[in-house]
């Protein structure tokens, strides 16, 4: 793969992961306009997984603190020790199983696939950008990550399950439950990139399996170089879009994936 073209998949992924426009989905449509051989798919296979890696690194430095208290509180839980960090821990899981259990569902349905078309990343960019917007544009601005408990936790989780959609985005449908439940919009979008680190490790562990047990491993070190790429371009977008919440509203995302939407479906 040129470099142009590993750079641009990389700034796709690392760019779109933590905002609110669904990276799957123009991974998607990338995959689509690039017009690859079909004996290219296992290589890309191997890219997808180190470009979640690399974003996965990212948002693991970027609150790293966040990740040593949920270590923290997983090794409470396992010493039946109360306290911040057990709960803390406990929450994310609560918020992560629903969304596993519907990947393995529609996995051994054959649907995962199926739904990765430009016509579902379209119709879903638009779909879910208007509850997005009433969300943001309604929703209190009072709670912090003290406040989150078991309920809204399992409430989040279920938002996440719309992010195997691809074009729903899991920063979009986790942000505006969070925005729904009354959390400020910089606490829902760093609670939303917290959500991201065990799925996103999900993922990159059941795709490295999958090439493993295929036995490819083709351009591993193009990929690791797209996984370094990825990374600074997620760390960089965590940064920006983290301090734009504290002063902006999300319409312009909402318009942007409202724009991609129809723009998608003109040329389909």
């Amino acid at each position: 793969m040129a470099f142009d073209q590993l750079l641009i998949l990389a700034a796709i992924q690392g760019i779109t992961e933590f905002i609110p426009v669904s990276s799957s989905g123009h991974l998607v449509l990338a995959h689509a306009l690039s017009g690859a051989e079909d004996g290219e798919t296992l290589s890309r296979a191997v890219l997808d997984v180190a470009l979640h890696l690399g974003t996965l690194l990212a948002v693991m430095v970027y609150f790293r603190r966040d990740v040593g208290e949920l270590a923290l509180g997983a090794l409470n839980v396992l010493r039946h020790k109360k306290g911040p960090a057990r709960d803390a821990a406990l929450n994310m899981t609560i918020a992560t199983v629903p969304v596993l259990l519907a990947a393995v569902v529609l996995l051994s349905l054959g649907l995962l696939e199926a739904l990765r078309s430009p016509a579902v990343v379209a119709w879903a960019s638009i779909i879910f950008a208007i509850p997005l917007y009433l969300a943001d544009r309604y929703g209190a601005t009072d709670k912090t990550a003290a406040h989150m408990t078991p309920r809204p936790a399992v409430l989040l989780g279920l938002a996440q399950m719309l992010a195997l959609i691809p074009g729903a985005s899991r920063a979009g449908v986790t942000i505006m439950a969070g925005r729904a439940l009354g959390f400020s919009r910089e606490a829902a979008a760093r609670y939303s990139m917290a959500m991201a680190m065990p799925v996103i490790l999900a993922f990159a562990l059941f795709g490295l399996g999958e090439l493993i047990a295929e036995n490819n491993m083709a351009g591993l070190g193009t990929a690791l170089i797209g996984a370094a790429l990825a990374a600074l371009f997620a760390f960089a977008t965590i940064d920006g879009f983290l301090k734009m919440t504290r002063r902006l509203s999300l319409l312009p995302f909402v318009l942007y994936r409202i724009g991609l939407g129809l723009a998608i479906l003109a040329i389909i």
